[in-house]
């Protein structure tokens, strides 16, 4: 029994774990992976396809639904996943963003017929794959022509049991036509579609002249959505030549003046019906837009619209402009043009692409043109053989008839003629009853015609410039034929009305109080006028400023944390004087141990604000340093932590202060004399020395504050001072501290 446990014991100690530096396991492990998805899923390649796009249509041309008769999706994709193995849902989601129904591409890949969802709903799901039906559309004419003449390399499939094309030889640049977005291992791409007709033009222009300026020609994206593009022509080439870059899309509204509603027909492409109700909702709920009474989506048969109600005698146009500010019904398109060249990921701008594709088309049409010519000269090479023939077409027959065994027809015809192997069986293959004059003469005339077709197929095979104008005659033929009016509006950024929120701010005179625990009210005039009530506040309580100020002002809260908050006056509620107001920290989201020390109420930033710290220090700053022109809510190192400071004053010019210490010395200065820093957090000058060891300055006033009878009396000319012992007359019925 022993001896067993003892086996037992042995048998379950865990095998000892083999070390591995972290820079080999990544080596063996995790680069293979991500190559894997750069390469062979995430990235699109010069043909604007990633592989599953690519599987999925060479399937579908495959079971000959170019031009077909409509198939159902779920038979597709049964026969896709004999070149994709990644499952049926996987195969059937890349087929829906292709279809026309979708409308994500602006030439859609594939006819749809069934519920294929909708590229701007977010929640409007697709039809299971048994129910809907597809085929290739027409334009896909132009992906597969000559795909048979070896324009393209082809592979096994997963299991060697088929091949596949490495690339479709597509005959128009795609890359640039149809959007396209995807995110791999430490890179991603996002491609705009551009239009058609513009496309083609352009590429034309370029393999004219490659330092044409195809702006002029493609002057901006195209989305299948439409929208309208805030046009940057200086921004817009910075996206052309570099392959990065953003520009802003807006909604398309029109106001229907009878029923006072808005109607929103189309939307930017990166964003989705619910994205925009669900904001809009939000901003009534949290009543930062009161002119709208309902919002809805009234998308149909008739197509896109969005339609918001309303109230009275709200103007449209200021709403519309407030709603893009605040809503994604203007939204950004980050481009990164991102492509695969030769299982290369480069960024590349819209020449670079253009150059990459024309190159990629050459190689195409060459291999064509070396196909044809392989065949022709096959064809000439077998009929020059029958034109021997029919030199003695007595002598062939009776070759024919007089040899014993099969196997010897083609070689006496090779001796009896002086034809090769080749030729030799092309004519022993000849039916009896074409072994007349007639029909070897009529198949002889051809000669001609193929040495004539063979010598203009090496003129054109070995001139690039023919290569090229043979493209672009197929650009220009594609162009005529599917090119479509943009769907997407430039309007110049000259032309673009921003929102600024202050304009549609209400301004008002108001009094704003603050208390010692962080309770702040913004009571309006005309209620505080109107009022009788004291005001409402927590025990032990007490309100340390008051501030007379207007709606449109700035505020900024300084804090213990060295810290200061800026908000709009216009974003805090409105109180009354019987309510406690709004509590601080919640209301700007500070810390938990964070509490108000100074408020500043400014409209343009003007002034000084004066820092006292209790080592005796004082820094005076302009209140300027605190603008920013980003919304940033927090300044962090707003003003020294060496010392705790022990007062805050707002000063709109220079003026005297009064500092108090804990050792019953008062001081008074003109703030003139401390020197203006420059940095926020600077510790500033010694003003007030402390002569007692462990003193420390306890407050800071204004002359005017401070109640002073005789303010002479503790005023210094140079600092540093010590100041003057505080004199019985001049303690004030009542004083409260700032903290």
């Amino acid at each position: 029994m022993a001896r067993n446990k003892k086996i037992i014991e042995e048998e379950i100690i865990p095998a000892p774990v083999e070390q591995q530096p972290i820079t080999e396991t990544l080596e063996k492990n995790y680069m293979p992976y991500a190559m894997s998805v750069i390469i062979s899923r995430a990235i699109p390649e010069i043909d604007g396809l990633k592989p599953a796009h690519r599987k999925l249509l060479y399937t579908m041309y495959k079971m000959g639904l170019l031009g077909g008769k409509l198939t159902k999706s779920a038979n597709v994709v049964g026969q896709t996943m004999k070149l994709n193995p990644h499952g049926d849902s996987a195969i059937y989601e890349t087929m829906v963003r292709l279809t026309q129904g979708n409308q994500s591409l602006l030439h859609p890949l594939v006819e749809s017929q069934g519920n294929f969802g909708k590229q701007y709903s977010r929640d409007m799901a697709y039809a299971a794959s048994r129910y809907t039906e597809v085929r290739l559309d027409p334009i896909c004419q132009e992906f597969f022509g000559d795909i048979n003449k070896n324009t393209v390399k082809f592979v096994d499939n997963y299991d060697g049991e088929l091949q596949e094309p490495t690339l479709l030889p597509v005959a128009f640049p795609n890359i640039i036509v149809n959007p396209n977005q995807g995110i791999a291992v430490g890179m991603a791409s996002n491609i705009c579609s551009f239009n058609l007709r513009e496309v083609c033009e352009a590429t034309i222009a370029y393999m004219e002249n490659p330092d044409a300026d195809i702006i002029d020609v493609m002057p901006a994206p195209d989305f299948p959505l439409g929208a309208s593009l805030l046009y940057d022509k200086k921004q817009m080439r910075e996206i052309y030549e570099t392959g990065r870059g953003s520009f802003k899309l807006r909604a398309v509204y029109e106001y229907d003046k009878t029923n006072n509603c808005i109607e929103i027909k189309e939307i930017p492409y990166t964003t989705t019906i619910e994205a925009i109700l669900g904001k809009v909702m939000e901003l009534i709920k949290s009543n930062k837009i009161k002119e709208i009474s309902d919002a809805r989506d009234e998308t149909g048969l008739d197509g896109f619209k969005l339609t918001f109600d309303l109230k009275r005698g709200v103007d449209p146009d200021a709403l519309m402009l407030k709603l893009f500010k605040m809503t994604p019904l203007e939204d950004i398109f980050s481009c990164n043009f991102n492509v695969l060249i030769n299982n290369t990921p480069m960024v590349l701008g819209i020449k670079g692409i253009l150059n990459e594709w024309v190159k990629f088309r050459m190689q195409c049409i060459k291999n064509a043109l070396k196909y044809d010519i392989d065949r022709k000269s096959e064809k000439l090479h077998l009929l020059m053989g029958l034109k021997k023939i029919l030199l003695d077409i007595d002598k062939a027959i009776s070759i024919i008839r007089h040899t014993e065994l099969d196997q010897d027809v083609v070689p006496n015809l090779m001796s009896g003629f002086e034809i090769d192997k080749s030729q030799a069986e092309y004519v022993a293959e000849i039916k009896l009853r074409n072994l007349n004059k007639e029909y070897i003469l009529n198949r002889t005339s051809e000669i001609e015609k193929l040495i004539d077709d063979i010598d203009e197929l090496n003129r054109v095979l070995a001139s690039d410039k023919e290569v090229k104008k043979l493209i672009a005659s197929q650009l220009s033929v594609i162009a005529k034929k599917y090119g479509k009016d943009r769907h997407t509006q430039l309007i110049s950024n000259d032309k673009v009305e921003e929102y600024h929120e202050e304009n549609f701010i209400d301004d008002y005179a108001l009094t704003l109080f603050v208390t010692r625990d962080g309770y702040a009210k913004k009571v309006s005039a005309v209620s505080l006028r109107s009022t009788t009530s004291e005001h409402k506040l927590k025990e032990n309580d007490a309100i340390v400023q008051t501030i007379e100020t207007t709606n449109k002002s700035e505020i900024l809260f300084f804090t213990n944390k060295c810290a200061v908050y800026k908000a709009h006056l216009f974003d805090i509620p409105d109180s009354k004087v019987s309510s406690l107001g709004e509590y601080l920290p919640s209301l700007l989201g500070m810390e938990n141990d964070e509490k108000v020390l100074y408020t500043v109420v400014t409209t343009d930033y003007s002034g000084l604000i004066l820092f006292g710290f209790e080592n005796g220090k004082m820094a005076k700053i302009e209140l300027s340093c605190y603008a920013t022109k980003s919304n940033r809510k927090r300044l962090i190192n707003a003003f020294s932590d060496k010392s705790p400071v022990c007062g805050i004053l707002w000063l709109p010019e220079e003026t005297q202060i009064v500092s108090f210490a804990d050792n019953n010395k008062v001081l008074a200065v003109d703030t003139a004399v401390i020197p203006l820093k420059s940095t926020k957090s600077t510790q500033g000058v010694q003003v007030m020395k402390l002569t007692r060891k462990g003193a420390k300055m306890t407050r800071l006033l204004t002359a005017y504050d401070s109640q002073m009878t005789d303010i002479k009396h503790y005023l210094a000319k140079n600092i540093p001072a010590a100041g003057s012992f505080l004199r019985s007359d001049d303690i004030p019925d009542n004083q409260l501290s700032m903290f």
